[in-house]
């Protein structure tokens, strides 16, 4: 994704390599987490963070957060020999060209496609696919934009032994809210305002349908499946039914009355219909 700049010509994104320097002076991905996420403790603990009135936070003592550390290269090694693809720019720290207060030090870089890689553990107790790529969306967006990519890839090692592949899609509405979101959260550490939740909400992620799930055990399956074993003849016929009944009502009629039946025409030109009482069916104007 490309920025215009003042002079009205797009802006490159190129990927500038800078000096380790303080968090506090610039937003990088795992602030963007919090940026849109919903604890207003977090957000203005992360603001206090960037003003340096606190110390950053202490993951040595959290065990996620080091389990994530050292299974890292194993992850970035395990996708590589999975997928066939090259990872590069490993730990790479890149400032976006134009945002200069934005930031990303990526796991990596996709050789073969640009995608942005990112190697997280998680524990297995109620994992989905889905929860994972909701958890790190703000991360992955925010990274992608930094470094104008198109997608990103989330190589996930579970404590249960599982890996996980997704790809996530960049997606250009959820990004504009995320800057604008950064943008006021910025505002507010250089002018020392507190910051409040921006509650933007997470956009589904598109991930890949691959599996054949098992929905025996389900009776709830079981009792929509029979209904709509039941019914289906019948819908069929009722479809077909409304797709006649339309074709022989006269183009320039608002209404059909008729054998308990009302078809009506919107404004659209659709066709709707319902049941009336018999005894007040009667053409308006006969």
């Amino acid at each position: 994704m490309a920025t215009i700049s003042a002079h009205g010509a797009e802006a490159p994104h190129h990927v500038i390599k800078f000096d380790p320097i303080d968090r506090r002076a610039f937003i990088g991905g795992s602030d963007a987490r919090v940026i849109m996420g919903h604890d207003q403790d977090d957000l203005t603990r992360l603001w206090r963070e960037k003003r340096g009135e606190v110390a950053p936070q202490d993951f040595a003592h959290n065990l996620i957060v080091q389990l994530g550390t050292v299974t890292e290269d194993l992850n970035r090694s395990w996708y590589q020999r999975a997928s066939g693809a090259t990872i590069t720019d490993i730990q790479k720290r890149v400032r976006h060209p134009v945002h200069r207060w934005m930031a990303a030090t990526l796991d990596g870089i996709v050789a073969e496609t640009g995608a942005v890689f990112e190697a997280k553990f998680m524990l297995p107790w109620a994992f989905t696919e889905e929860a994972a790529a909701d958890k790190h969306m703000a991360q992955l967006q925010h990274n992608m934009w930094v470094v104008a990519a198109r997608s990103a890839v989330l190589s996930i090692i579970t404590g249960g032994g599982k890996w996980v592949e997704l790809t996530v899609h960049a997606d250009p509405l959820y990004q504009h809210l995320l800057l604008t979101a950064e943008k006021k959260f910025w505002r507010c550490v250089q002018s020392g305002e507190p910051p409040l939740l921006f509650g933007i909400e997470t956009p589904r992620p598109r991930l890949a349908a691959v599996k054949v799930v098992d929905m025996t055990a389900s009776n709830l399956w079981a009792d929509f499946a029979a209904i709509y074993l039941r019914t289906r003849a019948a819908h069929g016929e009722h479809e077909l039914t409304k797709a006649e009944l339309k074709k022989l009502m006269p183009e320039d009629a608002k209404e059909a009355i008729g054998h308990g039946l009302r078809a009506k025409r919107a404004k659209s030109g659709a066709i709707s219909f319902d049941p009336v009482e018999m005894e007040s069916v009667h053409a308006p104007g006969q």
